[in-house]
């Protein structure tokens, strides 16, 4: 009885520290960084701030779990991609177009924990996630170099920076707007993707070809 009591305050206690999570970034989504305050989250998720209080002692530490949920979602789902594919060089395109894709699809909150501008512990937690990115994609460009489909490259040089192409060409402050119009958000995708593939050195009618061979995640704005 003891241990299914504990095995319930548990469950509770994790639920709770989701759903304050979800209200950060349900927040962030929104109005970025500087919306992801202690009392509106709180008031999102439909408790008092002293709660919010016993699961994270401040902003920082509530920033850093969101930090984490959205980087654990969005690697993930590259890596699903990326595994689906028929061979290294098609993971690598299905990695970096998924990451796009998914990007514009939450585009304010992909700036807010990427990259938009804010204090500097702050930005010391979102380096994670940009490292946890850069790292995937340098993994699958090595092995695409091993497999002979990319010629030989510093795939620790290349990878950080075709995050800042994709990061610049599609949420940042000058990215083209696609709001509402899915088919000009689907061509910024490929387009993002296949500079990505002639930077990496894949001749043009090719790397044409595997941008439109693959199936992109849908985009809703």
């Amino acid at each position: 009885m003891v241990y299914r009591r504990t095995e319930n305050v548990v469950r509770r206690h994790a639920a709770r520290h989701d759903a304050i999570v979800a209200a950060a970034r349900d927040a962030a989504a929104e109005g970025g960084m500087l919306a992801i305050q202690i009392a509106p989250v709180a008031a999102r998720a439909g408790i008092a701030s002293g709660t919010v209080y016993r699961y994270f002692p401040g902003k920082t530490e509530l920033v850093g779990a969101l930090v984490a949920s959205v980087s654990e979602r969005e690697i993930n789902a590259m890596r699903r991609a990326a595994d689906a594919a028929p061979g290294p060089l098609s993971a690598l395109v299905a990695a970096l177009a998924t990451f796009a894709a998914r990007a514009l699809r939450n585009r304010r909150l992909s700036w807010a924990v990427m990259a938009e501008p804010v204090d500097a512990e702050i930005d010391v937690l979102r380096l994670e996630y940009r490292k946890a990115f850069a790292g995937e994609i340098e993994a699958r460009i090595k092995a695409a170099v091993a497999g002979g489909h990319l010629p030989e490259q510093d795939a620790a040089l290349a990878a950080p920076a075709l995050v800042g192409a994709l990061l610049e060409g599609l949420i940042g402050p000058l990215a083209p707007g696609t709001a509402g119009d899915r088919v000009k958000a689907h061509e910024s995708v490929q387009a993002l993707t296949l500079l990505a593939l002639r930077g990496l050195g894949v001749i043009d009618a090719r790397a044409r070809g595997l941008v439109v061979q693959t199936a992109l995640p849908p985009i809703d704005e």
